[in-house]
């Protein structure tokens, strides 16, 4: 897969998106309702963001009924896929991600149980 190196980083530069990225890069996968929750922002803002994900090549989405899940794209170049390793290796002392993924974590009836009422 060719990226645009500047463009990856441009994506990696904005709060919302990154803050995505590093709960899909920890988790796999997760469905706009999971991101909406753990990040607390309306689901038309994440979408939006997730739309721009994808447009970069940085995600993948797959429609399962009504939802919309979203995965890091495996087929990112090899240093690409590091960045987001390592950028996730820090996040994890960020408290803002730690408030991220406890929310996450903590969510009622999360895909797989039930989705997104």
């Amino acid at each position: 897969m060719n990226i645009d190196h500047e463009n990856f980083f441009k994506m990696l530069a904005d709060r919302t998106r990154m803050r995505a990225l590093m709960l899909m890069q920890s988790e796999d996968e997760l469905c706009v309702c999971e991101l909406t929750h753990a990040l607390k922002l309306s689901q038309p803002k994440i979408s939006r963001h997730l739309a721009q994900l994808r447009e970069a090549g940085l995600v993948r989405a797959r429609r399962e009924g009504l939802w919309m899940y979203y995965r890091i794209n495996p087929a990112l170049p090899a240093w690409a896929l590091a960045v987001l390793k390592n950028a996730l290796t820090g996040s994890e002392l960020d408290k803002a991600f730690r408030q991220d993924h406890t929310r996450l974590q903590g969510m009622q009836g999360r895909p797989g149980t039930s989705c997104c009422a």
